[in-house]
């Protein structure tokens, strides 16, 4: 499974960062750059499509009701925002459901307009921001989006999860999935996340992280790099960014240590959920 890549190039503030953080940047962004057409393929592929459970997990956690405004950071392809679109519709159309049950003397005129204004708000002013570094995975989005029809409610920023382009205490929820392990200041994404978010927001990230069943770990090591390379360059035609996809799992903070990034960010709450033994996990916490 891939990640979207958020690199920044400068902290909030103007100051800037070494030339090693500005080097790991544009190697990232090569990598995503490289793989962003065939990264719904890939991803297929490596995950045997358990990824797509695992991201339809994350809405239902997430739960959102009808006029919620999620930022879904480093999603540029789409999959996040796509889903919170879908999940919203469905409840517009259980509370339109249960709104004509309880006044069972409408006429027919009255059913039929209440159902031609729902269709025109299907939304009930929600909206999903993608914000993502990467114009390639943006693009990727985009066209996604046009083919699938999705336009209500959606919209698309180039931006970098580090220094996000948007005012305090605007979003109710944010979302990163499979993104954060590849900013190159993980502490500075999860305090632009805190910023960004409405008192009472949710931040909810899912990511690859540590597996705890000892015989699962080893055999998923000799997957992850004795496999999923190989996909790689017979899928992609490149063996070198799927190499450092996988090394990226394995650097990344395990579980406990990344609550305690995100409570140090200043959310409360925080709690985890890991699922399929660890080899994913989705942590979740609220501003305050």
């Amino acid at each position: 499974m891939l990640c979207k890549a958020s690199c920044s190039k400068e902290h909030r503030g103007g100051k800037k960062k070494s030339t090693f953080y500005v080097l790991l940047n544009s190697a990232v962004y090569h990598v995503f750059e490289n793989v962003a057409k065939k990264y719904d393929v890939m991803n297929d592929s490596m995950t045997l499509g358990i990824h797509r459970l695992w991201k339809d997990i994350l809405l239902h956690k997430m739960n959102p009701s009808p006029g919620t405004l999620l930022l879904d950071v480093a999603g540029g392809t789409g999959d996040i925002a796509f889903r919170f679109i879908n999940y919203v519709r469905s409840a517009r159309e259980r509370q339109l459901q249960q709104k004509l049950k309880h006044h069972q003397n409408l006429s027919w005129q009255e059913i039929s307009e209440s159902y031609q204004e729902d269709k025109f708000k299907s939304l009930g002013d929600s909206q999903v921001v993608v914000c993502d570094i990467n114009k390639e995975m943006l693009k990727v989005g985009k066209e996604k989006a046009q083919h699938l029809g999705y336009s209500e409610g959606l919209s698309w920023v180039l931006g970098d999860a580090e220094e996000l382009p948007f005012d305090d205490d605007k979003f109710d929820v944010y979302t990163i999935a499979f993104g954060i392990r590849n900013v190159t200041r993980i502490d500075l994404a999860l305090q632009e996340a805190y910023r960004v978010l409405k008192p009472g927001g949710r931040f909810l990230c899912l990511e690859f992280s540590h597996v705890s069943n000892p015989l699962l770990s080893r055999l998923y090591d000799l997957y992850s790099f004795q496999v999923i390379p190989v996909l790689g360059e017979v899928i992609a035609g490149d063996w070198k960014s799927y190499q450092y996809l996988v090394e990226s799992i394995r650097r990344f903070p395990p579980q406990e240590e990344l609550k305690a990034m995100i409570e140090d960010a200043g959310f409360f709450k925080v709690d985890y959920q890991n699922l399929n033994s660890g080899i994913v996990a989705i942590h979740s916490g609220f501003k305050l």
